[in-house]
């Protein structure tokens, strides 16, 4: 890994390069590459990342990341996280046409306007800009028409934040949203009974419905997982070898042998 540039307070950031690519994928070839996680290197400069053609899965969450340049070069990228970086924009992914899950929370960004070069990605159903759980936001998302506005901008977004604004399961968070809106205190005038204030039900993110993994994923996925089947039973095969023959050592000529 080549260091290079200089973050302010801190140590030099770290550039993408083949030798780091290769590493935390296992391929020799970087157009092999389809899945990669590259969260919390300190991640300053992408460098090589594009020449990266067929990813499809990308994690460059916890960098230092300020712009997403080579990215725009991954047509096939389906899945990306950049959240909890220093992003003001987002303007590369406009070129990745098949983009169908973005996490951009935890960045710079400061208005709708840094979600305009989403607008013509058909395929993108799935915006994350905010993390209550992990306390990550944009100041983008303290506007009161937040909401509105990336829904305004963004028609075509299933899920916003977690939570489903389209298609089956969309009434039920409305509902809820209702619900806990009608149990907050009240900002009347008198004592009364102090309200609790409702809590979600479940953690953000557990009836999100994540994207359907590309059969290329699926398939090295399931080939990881025979070779690792095959393995267990290679050394369940070993073990019952060191069984018997520490067996015909240890038992002396003429007694009974025992059965492991």
């Amino acid at each position: 890994m080549e260091p290079r540039g200089e973050k302010s307070g801190e140590a030099d950031g770290v550039r993408v390069t083949p030798q780091l690519l290769k590493a935390r994928s296992g391929e020799f070839a970087l157009e092999s590459i389809l899945l990669l996680k590259l969260q919390g290197l300190g991640l300053a400069d992408l460098g090589c990342l594009g020449e990266c053609l067929g990813l499809e899965w990308l994690d460059l969450s916890g960098n230092a990341l300020t712009q997403l340049g080579p990215l725009a070069s991954l047509r096939q990228l389906a899945v990306l996280n950049v959240a909890n970086n220093r992003l003001t924009g987002l303007e590369p992914l406009a070129a990745c046409e098949n983009l169908q899950s973005l996490n951009a929370a935890g960045n710079l960004l400061a208005g709708p306007g840094q979600l305009q070069c989403l607008a013509a990605l058909r395929g993108l159903e799935r915006l994350r800009l905010r993390d209550p759980l992990a306390r990550l936001s944009n100041p983008l998302c303290a506007s009161p028409s937040y909401w509105a506005s990336v829904r305004e901008l963004l028609p075509g977004l299933k899920v916003i934040d977690g939570e489903r604004v389209s298609g089956r399961g969309s009434d039920f968070y409305q509902l809820c949203r209702d619900l806990d809106s009608s149990l907050r205190p009240s900002s009347g005038p008198g004592p009364g009974p102090r309200a609790v204030e409702a809590q979600p039900w479940v953690e953000p993110g557990y009836w999100e419905s994540w994207p359907t993994r590309s059969s290329s994923i699926l398939e090295e996925a399931c080939r990881q997982f025979q070779d690792t089947l095959q393995e267990c039973h290679d050394l369940d095969r070993q073990a019952r070898d060191s069984l018997a023959q520490a067996e015909q050592v240890l038992s002396p000529a003429g007694a009974t042998s025992f059965v492991f």
